[in-house]
């Protein structure tokens, strides 16, 4: 159980309805960008804002994941690329992994579950927005996310990808507050206890995330799907 509720939250936020923008001012905002190499996407990206619509995802993110960043690394492949993305939920540490490939600018995986993400264009210097479509068990949903190389962007960025968000009719995105401090990498800190969420990612059945659709459809089903997370989140971690 314990497993089941950190890595319903790590997926949540890692994919992490506003009213449509003119169709004219769209057709720039949402058009995709050529990724020549995996070195453009190397490095140290923190997370801005996310916006998808997969059910509850907005609302839990902003309960429970307060802050998120990915250190991108050379796979062994030249066209794949290795993403490790640090979470800090709750005050605690926590960390995904993940493989992706590169094809005709898009990039795919399929392990934790079946994705593939494209790069639209922006004005942010330092910025990548990733347009993503992923698939849990028989259902496909799509996604927005904001990343930069610094804690925060000014207020005319994030209001383009606010912008972006809405000309691809997704739901008001959730902010993220960089003021609540990033975990750090365990690399720079080897005493830093942090959580690896990967093997569990791997092994948890689709089928766990249609029943977190089905909860958040009832009535209170939100309130109680929270109320079973923050309870599992107070308690030690001896489960592992």
């Amino acid at each position: 159980m314990m497993k089941f509720i950190y890595v319903a939250v790590a997926v949540l936020s890692l994919m992490s309805i506003g009213q449509s923008a003119p169709v004219s001012s769209c057709e720039s905002l949402i058009q995709t960008t050529e990724i020549s190499g995996t070195e453009q996407l190397l490095g140290k990206w923190m997370a801005i804002a996310e916006s998808t619509n997969l059910p509850a995802s907005k609302i839990l993110t902003k309960m429970f994941l307060e802050t998120a960043w990915s250190k991108i690394t050379a796979a062994n492949e030249s066209d794949a690329i290795t993403v490790q993305q640090y979470q800090k939920v709750l005050g605690r540490c926590f960390t995904v992994t993940i493989k992706m490939t590169l094809a005709n600018s898009t990039l795919s995986m399929v392990e934790p579950y079946v994705a593939s993400e494209v790069m639209l264009n922006t004005r942010c210097p330092d910025c990548l927005v990733l347009y993503s479509k992923y698939t849990l068990e028989a259902n496909t949903y799509r996604g927005l996310q904001l990343l930069s190389r610094r804690k925060s962007v000014t207020a005319a960025e994030l209001v383009d990808f606010k912008k972006q968000v809405e000309c691809l009719n997704l739901p008001a995105p959730a902010v993220l507050d960089s003021e609540k401090g990033f975990c750090p990498d365990e690399s720079a800190s080897p005493g830093t206890e942090t959580t690896d969420l990967t093997s569990a990612m791997k092994s948890i059945s689709p089928q766990i995330f249609s029943m977190i659709e089905r909860i958040t459809d009832t009535e209170g089903g939100i309130q109680m799907l929270s109320d079973i997370i923050t309870s599992s989140l107070i308690e030690t971690d001896d489960y592992y």
